[in-house]
């Protein structure tokens, strides 16, 4: 007799943090330390499927009538509504609660990692040292808006080395994906390149790329998917974090990944790379991570290093339109203003077609469509024998802005 027959809800939370895939660079993780990751997953759930809804309650009940009657008319954006949701106790409630799980996310993590900071570090060492797949840049400056901020709370953000050969960082942010988003990314945490390699497939059947590219990479979590599914092409995966390339090229060869280059270097300025010699450009949600000069630059580099016939595909979180309630926006916004993201709110709003035409790709070749995380049955059992791909509640979805390069196009 099942749990349903006898009346009892079957078990809905986020999966046990012991289902998480470990590679050969994967850190050792104590009982205890397990515990604390699945403590803050809980807590994510409880947070986003519990309060949040209450705080939603709160702004039709209290806020919203108390701003109309206050001002004598409806909100006229999302910015109004966030300021009217910061004087209501239960945002107040969630978001100090939101933020205080953030940060203790980091703090379980680098403990994890800066304990065993040197055997990490000397493993690195020994799986890329003398490999022409890592070509890091001393001299590279990094950009302000990435050495200004420590990105969703993460000490030193993706470019801070505490000694030589650091890779700890880069371990930390490994770790906790899995914890943050309750396993919705798969076992491996690389459920949005799995969704692109996916799409690719699908819809561009006869596509046969022999060069990717993979910018803003991070530690290659994203990158991996498309390199496997591609394993014929050469892939090219740029950061300016030297600590996340150290790991993601040790991460890839102990996940048997070979066709994949990690470079350091500013991807809104990539010299090393002559025109016209990509057939894909990628990136998985990294434009909310960039200022609005760069993103431009970045738009303009990518048309230029693509091929004719080429594509480019950005994945990220939906743009705020018209149709979307200001309410939904302002709850958006909340990384820009909590979670040190700076850059969300302005780039959410932005006119991301104005900016690929500006940089050159026709109008009528822009590509705009949806991808979904695979729901992976290594975290959730029940999705084993799904075809459909019900999402269970757990399933990420991102939005894809791209465009295609047309043939007999000049590099600009």
């Amino acid at each position: 007799m099942s749990d349903a027959d006898c009346g009892r809800k079957t078990y809905d939370g986020p999966p046990d943090y012991r289902v998480v895939g470990r590679h050969g660079m994967y850190p050792d993780i104590s009982h205890d330390e397990i515990a604390r990751f699945n403590f803050l997953a809980q807590m994510n759930r409880h947070l986003s499927t519990k309060v949040m809804p209450g705080v939603s309650e709160a702004f039709d009940a209290r806020v919203e009538p108390a701003f109309k009657k206050s001002e004598g008319r409806d909100f006229r954006d999302r910015h109004e509504v966030r300021k009217a949701l910061l004087r209501d106790p239960l945002f107040q409630w969630w978001s100090a609660l939101r933020r205080a799980t953030m940060e203790q996310r980091q703090q379980a993590g680098r403990w994890v990692t800066l304990r065993q900071a040197a055997t990490l570090n000397e493993k690195a060492a020994q799986m890329t040292e003398g490999d022409n797949r890592l070509s890091l840049d001393p001299d590279l400056k990094i950009p302000r808006y990435v050495s200004a901020i420590d990105h969703h709370c993460m000490p030193g953000s993706y470019h801070t080395e505490l000694t030589p050969g650091d890779v700890t960082g880069a371990a930390n942010y490994d770790i906790g994906l899995f914890a943050t988003t309750g396993g919705m990314l798969g076992q491996f945490n690389d459920g949005g390149g799995v969704a692109v390699a996916e799409w690719v497939k699908k819809n561009l059947p006869d596509f046969k790329p022999k060069r990717i590219l993979d910018i803003g990479c991070g530690l290659g979590h994203n990158v991996l998917p498309i390199a496997q599914a591609f394993p014929d092409a050469e892939v090219v995966a740029v950061d300016v974090g030297a600590p996340m390339l150290r790991y993601g090229l040790a991460r890839a060869k102990a996940m048997g990944v070979d066709n994949v280059r990690f470079v350091q270097g500013d991807v809104s300025k990539l010299a090393e790379f002559e025109n016209e010699s990509f057939d894909w450009v990628q990136s998985t949600m990294f434009l909310h991570e960039t200022s609005y000069s760069s993103m431009q630059q970045i738009f303009a580099e990518t048309r230029r290093l693509l091929k004719p016939g080429g594509v480019v595909l950005h994945v990220e979180q939906p743009q705020y339109s018209d149709d979307m309630p200001l309410f939904e926006q302002a709850m958006r916004d909340w990384d820009a203003f909590y979670n040190n993201e700076p850059f969300w709110t302005k780039m959410h709003e932005v006119d991301l077609d104005a900016y690929m035409a500006k940089a050159g790709f026709a109008k009528d070749g822009i590509i705009h469509d949806g991808v979904a995380a695979i729901v992976d049955p290594a975290v959730f059992p029940e999705a084993a024998n799904d075809d459909e791909q019900e999402d269970y509640g757990r399933k990420a979805a991102w939005h894809v802005i791209g465009a295609f390069k047309e043939t007999g196009a000049a590099a600009s």
